[in-house]
C-alpha cells in the first residue's frame, strides 16, 4: 500500500521521532509515542524492556545530543503500510556514541500516527572525541 495521503502524515511523524531522539524535547513526547508503547532491545547481551513512561523519565533526565553538539545521523530504510491505520518503520539513527537500527510500529490514533512498538538494535557504537 503506497497512498500518498497516508505515507506524507507518517513521515512527519517520523521525523518527529527523529527529533526527538536528539533534542531530549519531553514536551514533544505525547507527539511521538503513544502512552501503551513498550521498547525492547539487546543491550550488552541482554534483553532490555522499557514502558514508554520509563523512556520518557530517561529521555528528561539525560543530556541530548544536541545539548553536546553530537553527530546527527537519521535515515529511512523501510516503510511497510500494512493499512491506513498501521505501519512498520525500519530506521537508523544516531544517538549520541551509539547508532541504532530500530524498527518502529506505528498505529494511526485519532488521526495521528504514534509509535505503539520500539525494537531497537546497537548498530554501532563510536569512540568519544578526543578534546
Amino acid at each position: 500500500m503506497t497512498e500518498d495521503v497516508t505515507v506524507a502524515p507518517l513521515l512527519e511523524a517520523v521525523e518527529r521521532y527523529f527529533t526527538l531522539m536528539y533534542d531530549n524535547d519531553v514536551s514533544q513526547f505525547d507527539r511521538v509515542f503513544a502512552p501503551t508503547a513498550q521498547l525492547h532491545g539487546l543491550r550488552d547481551g541482554e534483553l532490555r524492556l522499557l514502558p514508554v513512561s520509563d523512556y520518557r523519565a530517561m529521555l528528561a533526565s539525560a543530556p541530548s545530543p544536541k545539548s553536546k553538539n553530537a553527530s546527527r545521523l537519521q535515515e529511512i530504510l523501510l516503510i511497510d503500510l500494512a493499512s491506513p491505520a498501521q505501519a512498520l518503520v525500519k530506521v537508523r539513527v544516531r544517538i549520541d556514541l551509539l547508532q541504532y537500527v530500530d524498527y518502529l510500529a506505528y498505529h494511526c490514533i485519532k488521526d495521528t500516527w504514534l509509535i505503539t512498538a520500539k525494537s531497537f538494535h546497537v548498530e554501532r557504537r563510536y569512540e568519544p572525541a578526543s578534546t
